[in-house]
């Protein structure tokens, strides 16, 4: 259930319509306080009341204009919800009004970075942390800007369905799926190469050939590039270096395989392209915080 809130920002509304919408097992519903509601240069006839919480498997809190105040009536549904154990996310300065609701007091949280001073001021017992993508806290989960409700969306289908599930939506999304929540926010970013050119179709190369032995000089030869210009671009498009990627997308594989194999610790990590099992369950616990088995047992 997606909450359109008045001054809601179209695009963190869109977000969960259209990343969560196209995945089976969810459906995506929008509700609000009143029948339509202000979204910047539109105006959203929204099908449902704030009755629709209730019912709701997961809530989703776009960002608004956080200086017109809420009426309690919303907030009070979000008190009901978070009380019935309702699971509830936002994107971008939709945490200010989970904060607002008094959800997210004592716990740690995000918020888009530019927003930071102003929800420490507001929200003193909020751990806040604004260097991050999202989140997640169990029942609540906050994102940062934009793209990074994006990332967080993935992360619920991940939780929900596992890991080729939120493979499939990224690539539905037209999303590449590398950006885990710890990833910081990209404050600073340089400038689009002038070419316009993107390393989009490395990422789907190194994706698709992560279960080999590859080296830098090696990625960067297929790409076309120096090394120094590969490991630049990445900088500029990820956040990581190329083999930060290239051990990111082996244990997406890994985790893809302990979700649906019966494969051992050995066979998975040759497969997944890990040097080693020690060096497999080293990169895998950093990844993930759990060992390969805690996964498995989890997540089949």
């Amino acid at each position: 259930m997606v909450l359109a809130l008045p001054d809601t920002i179209a695009f963190d509304l869109a977000t969960p319509i259209e990343t969560l919408g196209r995945v089976p097992g969810y459906r995506v519903e929008v509700c609000a306080a009143t029948p339509s509601v202000a979204a910047g240069p539109l105006r959203l006839e929204v099908p449902h009341g704030l009755d629709a919480l209730a019912r709701a498997g997961t809530i989703v809190v776009p960002g608004r204009n956080v200086d017109e105040p809420l009426d309690p009536v919303t907030l009070d549904a979000l008190r009901s919800a978070a009380a019935a154990g309702i699971r509830i996310a936002s994107i971008c300065v939709g945490a200010f009004t989970l904060a607002e609701a008094g959800l997210l007091d004592g716990r740690r949280a995000t918020t888009h970075w530019a927003a930071a001073g102003e929800f420490r001021r507001r929200y003193p017992a909020v751990d806040l942390d604004p260097d991050v993508l999202y989140v997640d806290s169990g029942q609540f989960i906050t994102s940062a800007g934009a793209t990074a409700g994006v990332d967080m969306c993935l992360h619920l289908v991940r939780r929900d369905h596992g890991a080729a599930a939120a493979a499939h939506a990224s690539r539905l999304a037209v999303a590449p799926l590398h950006r885990d929540g710890g990833q910081a926010q990209y404050i600073a970013r340089p400038s689009a190469p002038p070419d316009g050119a993107g390393i989009g179709p490395v990422l789907a190369w190194l994706e698709e050939h992560a279960h080999r032995d590859l080296s830098l000089a090696g990625i960067a030869a297929h790409a076309g590039l120096s090394v120094r210009t590969l490991n630049r671009r990445f900088h500029e498009e990820t956040g990581r270096s190329p083999m930060q990627w290239l051990a990111a997308a082996r244990v997406r594989r890994a985790q893809e395989l302990l979700e649906t194999t019966e494969h051992g610790v050995e066979r998975i990590a040759h497969l997944a392209g890990f040097a080693s099992p020690t060096n497999f369950r080293a990169q895998f616990k950093r990844a993930t915080g759990v060992t390969p088995q805690a996964y498995r047992t989890t997540f089949r």
